[in-house]
């Protein structure tokens, strides 16, 4: 036995090494070697059993290793090797493992009987197949899979460019433990015949270019520990069975497929899982309560999902979790206090998603918290400053517009205390409130003046459908969850508007055009026209989808929705100051329709429901689908009233802002 592994030994390999036939082990792994092995290095070995040579940085060729009959193991890991498989190395019956990682081989696929894959199945004693981030180039072949008989346990063949459908015959490898085919260009189904597969502890078939459905014939793996199917194409649902899997399952990564179910309710049972990733699929629904039921969890990422619901306080009870990402959702309501129970919470990921309430000062106890992100949601109050918060930058709480906080955080300062109203100090409220009020409309009257003037030109230019985004009818599809009825914000004459969620996460409403009359056809190129010019004050297009049997606007989504609703429901009231906000925000609106373009637009429908708002409560007119264009000939028949139900006269719309119960509640509000 000559064993010098792991030393700092360089140059050439002596040849008379290969001369010494009573040698039965020979290790030079880990060292600095170069050149390249003797071409029939087994002639003089007759009783050589294990040949470790990995990580020298050797070069050349695969010699010829048939004659060394007695060899149990071959590990040439981590080398310079090039060529072709050598289908020699198939006359080494007595083979157990072949270890080849890392290296330049490729398999001679022009003949058959040259297929060093297929020759391998009758190596009835081999039970680790390693040959990863090797340029193979070949497909799997069912000559190898169907071997039955075989005793492998271990195939290692990710990153190689493998390609063509899993085999049917892969399920009679019955001893089989490891299965890693990751990082290929696998495609067709996962095979059902995988079920036969009893002892199977670990399936890695990720970022292939897998098609179909998960078979629910997986869950009869009751030794399945790791389950790896991510980045793939796969579609339609999670397995419900997987619940089934508690005594086994560990890992879990379905993520970056599309996915598009519901979580299943079983799914919380698998009770000692350590990592769950379902991110970036189309998923929909509530998180459930249950899954404070993974008790061990590590990681769990179900970012990049459609998401809806609050956020389960049993959460807090994950003792043991490290990442917690839910990033990208339509998750809402408030942070439970309850996460503060998360002590070896390292990463957190809330972004871009409609959260509410306060920041729980409770998680200045997450000492371990390295990383948080709680950007792009609707958080207020005052940012905690204890704890992990002194390390957090800005870009943890961008777009959060109500919370408040230290000057390097990039938010206001919070105002101590609060004012209560005293009507004794009505009299020197009073005039200050009327002396605002003609402040705001002198400077109405001067910025429209101005704007007339002077912004139109340059503010209210064209927007070139070359610089639209580009939406096809399937992304609008999943981004609506198929135009869910849920997803439904209103319906008119001409069709109906959902919101949806783009891949980027960007909230959006789409118009979808009904299509069934004539009209609804010039409503929607109207529309496009209409909208194209990109005003501060009217509803923004982001893109249209145009096709013989489908059209649709996708719009800057409004999440204060119209002012319909403000104006007449119990649930919703504006101040004083809003409405006047409003009120001159659709004055501009209308005097650019009027004045801002080279020919006047007349909207013809002005109404409450047709005034949408912002997160800022920012006004914003939209539908255009009967507004005119006033010149020529026709400006008579151009301007006939061809107003929808609920039409008033802007002036009136503007009045129906301004009440005597406004400014009482006003007074109120001060």
């Amino acid at each position: 036995m000559l064993s010098l592994q792991g030393n700092n030994l360089n140059g050439l390999i002596p040849s008379s090494i290969f001369n010494i036939s009573m040698i039965s082990e020979i290790s030079l792994s880990f060292n600095q070697l170069s050149g390249s092995l003797p071409a029939n290095i087994g002639l003089r070995l007759p009783n050589l059993q294990y040949l470790y040579i990995g990580a020298t940085d050797l070069s050349g060729v695969i010699p010829n290793l048939s004659n060394a009959s007695a060899l149990v193991t071959i590990d040439m890991n981590e080398n310079s090797f090039t060529g072709f498989l050598p289908s020699t190395l198939c006359a080494v019956t007595n083979l157990q493992s072949l270890r080849l990682k890392n290296n330049n081989l490729t398999i001679d696929t022009s003949i058959q009987e040259a297929n060093t894959l297929s020759c391998l199945a009758n190596l009835r004693s081999l039970t680790r197949l390693s040959l990863p981030e090797n340029p193979l180039n070949a497909r799997l072949d069912d000559s190898f899979w169907n071997c039955s008989t075989s005793s492998l346990q271990y195939i290692y063949l990710y990153n190689c460019n493998m390609r063509a459908n899993i085999p049917i015959g892969i399920g009679n490898i019955s001893s089989l433990v490891t299965l890693t085919l990751r990082n290929n260009q696998l495609s067709g189904s996962i095979p059902t015949s995988l079920r036969r597969l009893g002892n199977l502890q670990g399936l890695f078939l990720n970022d292939n270019k897998l098609r179909g459905y998960i078979p629910y014939q997986l869950c009869q793996l009751d030794n399945l520990a790791y389950l790896i199917l991510s980045s793939n194409q796969l579609s339609g649902s999670i397995p419900f069975c997987l619940g089934n899997l508690t005594a086994s399952l560990r890992y879990l990564s379905l993520g970056s497929n599309s996915l598009s179910s519901t979580i299943p309710s079983t799914f919380w049972r698998l009770a000692y899982i350590l990592s769950v990733d379902l991110s970036s699929n189309y998923l929909i629904g509530h998180l459930s309560q249950d899954i404070g039921n993974l008790k061990v969890v590590i990681e769990v990422d179900l970012s990049n999902n459609n998401l809806s619901g609050i956020l389960p306080n049993t959460t807090g009870g994950l003792r043991g979790l490290v990442n917690l990402s839910l990033a990208n959702n339509n998750l809402e309501g408030p942070i439970p206090s309850s996460f503060d129970g998360l002590l070896s919470l390292q990463l957190l990921d809330f972004s871009r998603n409609n959260l509410s309430g306060v920041i729980p000062k409770s998680l200045e106890a997450l000492s371990l918290l390295k990383y948080m992100d709680l950007s792009f949601n609707r958080l207020q109050g005052e940012i905690p400053t204890g704890g992990p918060f002194q390390n957090f930058s800005a870009q943890s709480f961008v777009s959060n517009k109500a919370l408040c906080g230290a000057a390097r955080l990039h938010v206001p300062p919070c105002k101590n205390g609060t004012v209560e109203p005293n009507w004794r100090k009505a009299k020197y409220i009073i005039p200050g409130i009327i002396s605002v009020i003609l402040f705001v409309a002198s400077a109405s009257i001067f910025v429209l003046r101005r704007k007339r003037n002077v912004e139109v030109a340059g503010e209210a230019t064209s927007l070139p459908q070359l610089l639209w985004r580009r939406i096809s009818h399937l992304e609008l599809l999943r981004a609506t969850n198929g135009f869910n009825e849920n997803n439904l914000l209103g319906s008119g004459g001409f069709g109906s508007v959902y919101k949806g969620t783009l891949s980027d996460g960007i909230d959006v409403a789409v118009k979808v055009f009904s299509l069934q009359l004539e009209g609804d056809f010039k409503s929607f190129d109207r529309e496009c026209e209409m909208l194209i010019k990109q005003y501060s004050n009217l509803i923004k297009i982001i893109s249209c989808c145009s096709e013989l049997d489908f059209k649709a606007l996708v719009l800057n989504y409004m999440p204060n929705g119209s002012l319909d609703k403000w104006l007449y429901s119990q649930n919703y009231s504006l101040n004083i100051l809003q409405r006047l906000n409003i009120m001159i925000d659709a004055a501009f609106a209308l005097e650019y329709l009027h004045h801002g373009y080279s020919i006047p637009i007349l909207h013809c429908d002005m109404k409450p429901s047709n005034i949408l708002l912002d997160d800022d409560m920012v006004a914003h007119v939209a539908d255009f689908g009967i507004a005119k264009l006033l010149g020529g000939e026709d400006s008579i028949t151009q301007t006939m009233t061809l107003a929808t139900v609920g039409y008033m006269a802007p002036g009136d719309v503007l009045a129906n802002l301004i009440s005597f119960n406004s400014i009482r509640a006003f007074f109120n509000y001060a």
